[in-house]
């Protein structure tokens, strides 16, 4: 899948590790993780799918 998201803390854009396909409460889908430098979490909201 490899998403890339962007690190708050590292303030980059960068591809998540251990990332995981959620369904949020309105139905979209987004994907979480976390950064592989630092290890802060990364949330990335998809498309309408």
């Amino acid at each position: 899948m490899a998403q890339k998201g962007y690190c708050v803390k590292c303030k980059a854009k960068k591809e998540m590790k251990d990332e995981q396909k959620v369904t949020l409460k309105n139905k979209r889908t987004a994907v979480k993780g976390k950064c592989p430098d630092c290890g802060t979490s990364m949330f990335k909201i998809l498309g309408k799918e």
